[in-house]
C-alpha cells in the first residue's frame, strides 16, 4: 500500500485564518505528538478499564483476568457480521464503476474550502448507505481530490481532506446499516425481551421523520464546522506530493484452461448476483425485515452484479482483506474490554450514573452521553447494544420513554465518539497513509458540532 507522502509545508503569517482554525493549531500540535497507534490505544485502554474496575467495583484482580479472557471470544458472531460489512464495503468501493465515479467526483471541487466540505458530504452519503462503504470511500475520495486538486494548483491540506472523509462516518448509525436499530427490528434478537417481546420496526427508528431530519441537519452543521476550521492562507499546509492512488487493476489473468474460462466468465457472478437479488425480493415480499444479514447480502448482490468476473472479485477480496486485517486483530481486544466492563459491573455504573439523574425529557440526552462514553471503551455498535441496550431500554420503560428514542439515543452516542476513537479510522487511514493523530484535531471539532445536533434532537423529540 503506497503511503500518502506530503510535500513541504507552506508557512506564512500565523495571524491569518478563522478564529476556529487558529484555535485548532495547539490542539493539532498536541495530538500529533502524543496519540499512539490504534493497536497500542486498544491495549492501553484494556489496562485503563481494568484499573477503573478495580477502583470502582469490588472485583478481584483474578476475576478481572477471567472476565477479560472469556470476553475475547464473546462477540465472534457479531465480529463476523461487522467484518463482512467492512469487507464488502471495501470491495464495492473498488469495483470499476464506483472507482470511475470517484474519479469523476474528484474533479468537482474547484476551491480549497469546497474540497473539504465536498469530501465530507460524499463520505456521509456513503456512510448512510453502509458504514463500510463510507469509510473506504472517504479515504479513496480524499486521495482523488488531493491529487486532482494539486494538478489544478489548489493548496489542499491532505490530513484535513482525510479528516473530512472520516467525518462522514459520524452519521452511519442513522442509515441503512445501523446495527442497533436493525437488531431491535429483528425477530428473536437479544433486545426483544427488553422491548416487551415485540420487535421495534425500523420505520420508528432509522426511517422516522425526526431521525431523517436530524441526519440532514447533522450533515449541514458538520459541513459548516469543517468549512470554518479548514486551513486558510497562512496556515500549515501539507499537500499530497505524489500520486498515492493505486492503479485500478481488475485482476484479470491469462485464460488457458476450461477452468480459466469459468473464472473469466461474467455469467458466473451475474447469475449468483441475480439469484441473491431474487432471494432478497422474496424475503421482503414475504414480510421479512431489514437486518444486518440482509444488509450484507444486498451489498454482496450489488458487488456480484458490478464485477466483470470471478477473477476481479477474487482480486478485490484479496486487496480488501489486507485493509481490514488490523481491525480484525483489534476486535477481540475490544470484546475483552467489553467482558471486563460487563463482568465487573462497570458498564452498569456508567449507565446508572446518567439514568439516576434523568427525567422523561432528559433521559434521551443523558442516554446519548452515556452511550458516547461507553463507545469510547467499546467502539462496536452491536456489541455496545448487547450490553447497554437492555439496561437503557429497561430504564427508559420505567420512565415512560418511547423505546425508539432510547434505541436512537444509544445509536447516536455510538457514532458520536467514533470521531475521537481511532478504531474505525484504521481502514481509511491505511488507504490515506496517515495516522489518527494527523486528523484528530479536526475530528474533535466534528465531535462537538455533531454532539450539539444529536443532543438537541433527542431533547426536542422527548418533549
Amino acid at each position: 500500500m503506497p503511503t500518502a507522502e506530503t510535500g513541504p509545508s507552506t508557512t506564512t503569517t500565523r495571524k491569518e485564518g478563522t478564529v476556529i482554525s487558529r484555535a485548532m493549531r495547539p490542539i493539532n500540535h498536541v495530538v500529533e505528538r502524543f496519540i499512539p497507534s490504534a493497536l497500542v490505544f486498544s491495549i492501553l485502554l484494556t489496562f485503563i478499564v481494568a484499573i477503573l474496575a478495580l477502583i470502582l467495583t469490588d472485583t478481584a484482580p483474578g476475576d478481572l483476568v477471567v472476565y477479560w479472557g472469556d470476553g475475547l471470544a464473546g462477540l465472534l458472531d457479531f465480529i463476523t457480521q461487522m467484518a463482512l460489512i467492512l469487507l464488502l464495503g471495501h470491495i464495492l468501493a473498488n469495483t470499476g464503476p464506483v472507482r470511475r465515479g470517484l474519479a469523476f467526483l474528484g474533479s468537482v471541487p474547484r476551491t480549497e474550502l469546497t474540497a473539504y466540505v465536498f469530501v465530507f458530504f460524499v463520505a456521509a452519503v456513503a456512510s448512510l448507505i453502509t458504514w463500510g462503504l463510507g469509510l473506504v470511500v472517504g479515504g479513496l475520495l480524499a486521495r482523488e481530490v488531493a491529487y486532482q486538486g494539486r494538478e489544478r494548483g489548489l493548496q489542499l491540506h491532505f490530513p484535513m481532506l482525510v479528516a473530512a472523509g472520516f467525518a462522514g462516518f459520524v452519521v452511519w448509525h442513522m442509515g441503512y446499516s445501523a446495527s442497533g436499530p436493525l437488531t431491535a427490528a429483528t425477530e428473536g434478537s437479544f433486545l426483544q425481551e427488553s422491548l416487551g417481546g415485540t420487535p421495534l420496526p425500523i420505520t420508528e427508528t432509522v426511517f422516522s421523520l425526526w431521525n431523517i431530519i436530524a441526519a440532514v441537519v447533522t450533515v449541514l452543521v458538520v459541513g459548516l464546522a469543517l468549512y470554518l476550521v479548514a486551513p486558510r492562507k497562512g496556515d500549515k499546509i501539507n499537500q499530497l506530493s505524489v500520486d498515492a492512488r493505486e492503479a485500478i487493476e481488475d485482476g484479470q489473468e491469462e485464460v488457458v484452461t476450461p477452468a480459466d474460462r469459468l473464472d473469466a466468465s461474467r455469467i458466473v457472478t451475474l447469475l449468483l448476483g441475480l439469484m441473491l437479488v431474487a432471494y432478497l425480493a422474496l424475503h421482503f415480499a414475504g414480510g421479512g425485515t431489514l437486518t444486518l444479514n440482509t444488509v450484507n447480502w444486498s451489498f454482496l448482490a450489488l458487488i456480484l452484479l458490478l464485477v466483470r468476473n470471478p477473477f476481479e472479485l477474487i482480486h478485490l477480496t484479496k486487496n480488501a482483506a489486507s485493509n481490514v486485517g488490523e481491525i480484525l486483530l483489534q476486535f477481540p481486544l475490544y470484546a475483552g474490554i467489553l467482558g471486563l466492563m460487563v463482568g465487573s459491573g462497570l458498564v452498569q455504573i456508567f449507565s446508572d450514573m446518567f439514568v439516576q439523574i434523568s427525567t422523561p425529557t432528559t433521559f434521551g440526552v443523558l442516554a446519548f452521553l452515556s452511550a458516547g462514553l461507553v463507545n469510547f471503551f467499546v467502539p462496536s455498535g452491536g456489541g455496545q447494544f448487547a450490553v447497554q441496550g437492555p439496561i437503557m431500554l429497561s430504564a427508559g420503560a420505567e420512565l415512560g420513554v418511547d423505546p425508539a428514542i432510547t434505541v436512537m439515543a444509544v445509536s447516536y452516542g455510538d457514532q458520536w465518539t467514533n470521531m475521537i476513537q481511532p478504531f474505525w479510522a484504521i481502514p481509511l487511514l491505511a488507504i490515506a497513509g496517515l495516522k489518527m493523530r494527523d486528523i484528530l484535531g479536526y475530528t474533535t471539532i466534528v465531535l462537538i458540532a455533531s454532539g450539539v445536533v444529536f443532543g438537541a434532537t433527542l431533547f426536542i423529540v422527548s418533549l
